[in-house]
């Protein structure tokens, strides 16, 4: 045989040898609502997994937004043809909890990997709002996140106000955006994404007020809102005072109003710590600040509440399946992953060990801000009005919610008149849900 018929051979046997290698790897499914540089995380990690390993292959699909993955998921289930993994943004725990059949919990796919499942491992605020009351972990923490405050530092320079010194409470943020608006530093003093979670389940639990009955549906399903009262009221007209000469200008019901601080139209943002990367590819010569609070609710600050998503994990795969999804969850669970997605992403480590390998390299001190949404959600024992909000419903019930803001907002009505309508109509809305 020539040299060159021999090489052919070889070739074609590699080629053989790499087509076959590759049809055995067992493809898992991973639908997401990453977008922007949080989409990029995604790719990367499922690509460094890949090459990780030669048994599986992570294949990460972009969904759409939050609620629309979540309802591409059920109708995917309904059909038979759901994926192994799906992200579900924090509002729709309580929906996949009640999801009888549809999902298999975190805890027993992580043993069934051959992994002995720790809880203690994760941090405690996060392992336990993605918990069974019992304990039992049911989905995998991947991107969580605490709401924080963005400020542009060059526009405060500009309208006379420290920029090493961000507003601390809700008043100083309202002064701030006014001094903005006035001085003609920035067409609008102040923004914010998510005015459901932000505004209503975090100002909540922050500022220690009582949502809804029931520990805000963790320890019931039968929940009745309370958030038509006192300082909730106070908060809202406060911001619909400010929307009438666009001094708070309203950006969308999800993370819309993000891109006008990006753009330098709005200087003070209130927005998911996750937020954060698209904010250091901007260049933005930015500052970080805690979440607001008022200074004379009782207790407050508290503490706030996970937001961002989860990792969940669809009923009707096969064992070998369930342990490419595991061996996929055991690389996201370690300490290198867990410390790099939180530095590069603004999300919280989901791992006591992230959390601590971060601190001791130093990060926090080189870069200011980076720990408070740590601090935030660890700083104080959550109390009854302060561990979360879990309604089977929650997705509608914050539609109804934002219908009612943005007729405030467009100075259709009053902040009361706003919130009465919305706990009425919640209100039934959530026992038409159960069944009552």
């Amino acid at each position: 045989m020539s040299m060159k018929a021999y090489a052919a051979g070889l070739a074609a046997t590699f080629t053989l040898l790499s087509a076959s290698s590759a049809l055995a790897q067992t493809q898992i499914d991973w639908w997401h609502a990453m977008t922007g540089a949080n989409n990029e995380v995604v790719d990367t990690l499922a690509k460094e997994f890949n090459e990780s390993q030669s048994d599986y292959k992570v294949v990460p699909v972009f969904k759409g937004t939050y609620p629309e993955t979540l309802n591409a998921g059920i109708a995917a289930f309904r059909a038979s043809q759901a994926p192994h993994i799906i992200q579900v943004f924090d509002v729709g725990t309580g929906v996949m909890m009640a999801a009888e059949g549809a999902v298999k919990p975190v805890a027993e796919i992580l043993s069934m990997g051959g992994t002995e499942f720790d809880k203690s491992q994760y941090l405690a605020g996060i392992a336990a709002y993605y918990s069974r009351p019992d304990g039992t972990m049911l989905s995998f923490p991947y991107n969580s996140s605490s709401p924080i405050l963005y400020y542009n530092k060059d526009i405060f320079e500009e309208a006379g106000l420290d920029p090493e010194n961000p507003p601390a409470t809700w008043p100083e943020v309202f002064d701030a955006a006014r001094k903005i608006k006035e001085s003609g530093a920035a067409p609008c003093g102040l923004t914010s994404t998510w005015l459901t979670w932000i505004g209503l389940e975090n100002f909540a639990a922050w500022n220690n007020l009582q949502y809804g009955t029931n520990e805000n549906g963790l320890a019931g399903t039968d929940v009745e809102l309370k958030i038509n009262e006192g300082q909730f009221v106070t908060h809202f007209q406060n911001i619909a005072d400010l929307a009438k000469d666009d001094t708070f200008r309203y950006g969308g019901r999800t993370s819309e109003a993000k891109q006008l601080f990006l753009s330098g139209e709005c200087a003070i943002l209130t927005e998911s710590s996750g937020g954060l990367g698209d904010v250091l590819n901007s260049g933005i010569n930015y500052g970080l600040g805690q979440l607001p609070y008022y200074p004379e609710a009782e207790g407050a600050p508290q503490n706030t509440i996970p937001g961002g998503a989860s990792l969940w994990v669809f009923e009707g795969k096969s064992d070998e399946e369930y342990a490419g999804v595991a061996a996929f969850f055991e690389f996201l669970s370690q300490t290198e992953i867990q410390s790099r997605l939180h530095q590069v992403s603004g999300y919280l480590p989901v791992t006591m060990a992230a959390y601590e390998a971060t601190k001791e390299s130093g990060f926090y001190e080189e870069n200011p801000g980076r720990e408070i949404p740590i601090t935030q959600m660890m700083g104080k024992e959550p109390t009854e009005n302060s561990r979360g909000v879990r309604l089977v419903n929650l997705p509608q019930v914050r539609d109804i919610q934002n219908e009612e803001f943005e007729k405030m907002l467009a100075g259709e009505q009053d902040a009361q008149t706003a919130l009465d309508n919305a706990v009425e109509r919640a209100n039934a809305a959530i026992q038409e849900a159960i069944g009552n």
